[in-house]
């Protein structure tokens, strides 16, 4: 058992091109560290030179207090599950999960216990003198999870393993990955771009931006408490509303186009970063969930909107609505460092999104109005892209 801890990772390609910068992470032992973010943003990167595939330009990568460096890949004792199955077409499942095992010369009763654990494990058993041909996607990956898990690794790497299945498929196997993950108790990393696997598996997430770690903390902070822009627009499904509003000079409320939300004293004592904001613009942040249906039960601010789309889910309803509010949008133009001002663009478009109860009446084309809660609301720094809180 071990932690994995990387100090000022940084790597950068022959080309100039900067993959990874400055990257500081602790996985402690027995902890399910998912690194998520949009495609190129690094996380595979990081993944490899974990895992000594790929050579680190600067920085430290330790396994408890030994560093990796310069430790061959086979000499990390670290386990891999990839997108592909990668399985051996020839092999039965038996033969698969225990293929590494036979080439380090273990005795063959002990391949054979350590096998069968892991099929009990993975519910596998029935299916170990199957080949993979004669398998559904799903229990292919839970063999391809299985020859990873036999080999009792120090460290569990794991590279987008569900992208290849169904909608069902990916929900089923990752309650499988997340109880296998507990049994085994070792430390992993998780890589996907799928912020829905992330916020469900992680004990912690870390989000990555142009390989620039942005954020690492449990799912509900993440959500809950953003850091800046990227992570409020990225971490929610769908996406937090982001929209140029005006603190006003005495505090009690914030211009959101032609329409005002009242904010009591409790948000600004809350956000008390607020203060040096009067009179100011800034970017106002609600999320789909926090605009309910307007209605005479509920008290407090609402927004008018002109509804354009309905999505009926059964559950719910998500409502596309426009407000005279502009949208802000982060400028992915350019390469980011940790340091460097996170700009945005404001749009005329000013499509915002709302999940309501299913039990409301509302149709394209209505004008319709929604709930706001202040205390849910976000605030973020119109230039800088930061939260602002203290």
């Amino acid at each position: 058992m071990t932690s994995v801890s990387l100090e000022k990772v940084s790597k950068t390609y022959p080309n100039g091109f900067r993959a990874v910068s400055d990257l500081d992470l602790e996985i402690a032992d027995g902890e399910l560290m998912v690194v998520v973010g949009p495609s190129g943003c690094g996380k595979t990167t990081v993944l490899r030179m974990i895992a000594g595939l790929e050579d680190i330009t600067s920085g430290a990568v330790r396994f408890g207090d030994r560093l990796m460096n310069e430790v061959q890949p086979k000499d990390r004792d670290v386990a891999m599950v990839f997108q592909s199955y990668a399985l051996y077409p020839q092999m039965t499942v038996a033969q698969n999960i225990g293929f590494a095992l036979r080439m380090k010369k273990i005795p063959k009763s002990e391949v054979d216990k350590r096998v069968r654990d892991a099929a009990n494990v993975l519910g596998l058993t029935e299916w170990l003198d199957r080949k993979p041909t004669q398998l559904s996607g799903g229990q292919r990956q839970r063999v391809a999870m299985g020859r990873a898990i036999v080999r009792d690794p120090s460290v569990f790497l794991m590279d987008e393993p569900l992208s290849n299945l169904d909608a069902k498929l990916r929900v089923q196997l990752r309650a499988e990955i997340s109880r296998v993950q507990q049994r085994i108790g070792v430390a992993t990393l998780y890589v996907t771009h799928d912020q829905t696997e992330a916020m469900t598996l992680g004990h912690r997430v870390a989000v990555l931006r142009d390989g620039v770690l942005q954020q690492c903390d449990t799912p509900q902070v993440l959500y809950d408490r953003p850091k800046n822009i990227f992570v409020a627009g990225f971490i929610g499904s769908p996406a937090m509303n982001l929209l140029e509003g005006a603190l006003s000079s005495n505090l009690d409320a914030v211009q959101v186009g032609s329409q005002q939300i009242a904010i009591p004293s409790a948000v600004i004592d809350a956000h008390s970063g607020l203060k040096n904001y009067a009179g100011r613009q800034l970017v106002v942040g609600i999320r789909p969930e926090d605009l309910p249906a307007a209605n005479s039960e509920r008290t407090g601010a609402t927004l008018l909107g002109d509804v354009h789309l309905v999505e009926a889910l059964g559950a719910e309803i998500l409502v596309h609505f426009h407000l005279d509010a502009p949208v802000v949008q982060l400028d992915e133009s350019a390469h980011k460092d940790e340091d460097e001002v996170l700009s945005s663009s404001v749009t005329p478009e000013s499509e915002c999104v709302a999940r309501i109860e299913p039990r409301h009446n509302v149709r394209a084309g209505d004008r319709f109005s929604f709930s706001v809660s202040p205390e849910r609301l976000e605030f973020f720094d119109l230039q800088t892209g930061r939260a602002i809180w203290d």
